[in-house]
């Protein structure tokens, strides 16, 4: 299933695109579909730094390293 969208261009860039061999629907499509990947991906990374900046670190790894070191 798909659905339709329209955007508005000038004139002059309409003319433009008709010289070249491009199928325009097709470029766009990409274009959105790479947009949205990089919006969810800052999505998650944003929602992820958000969960960990509540994490209270309880254990010293710096004396667990030197521990397991000495071993």
């Amino acid at each position: 299933m798909s659905t339709t969208i329209t955007i508005r261009i000038p004139v002059e860039l309409k003319r433009r695109m008709e010289k070249l061999p491009v199928k325009w629907g097709e470029t766009v499509r990409r274009l959105i579909e790479e947009r949205v990947r990089q919006l969810e991906l800052l999505k998650a990374i944003e929602e992820t730094e958000v969960r960990a900046g509540k994490r209270v670190v309880k254990v010293d790894s710096t004396a667990l390293i030197r521990e397991d070191r000495e071993r």
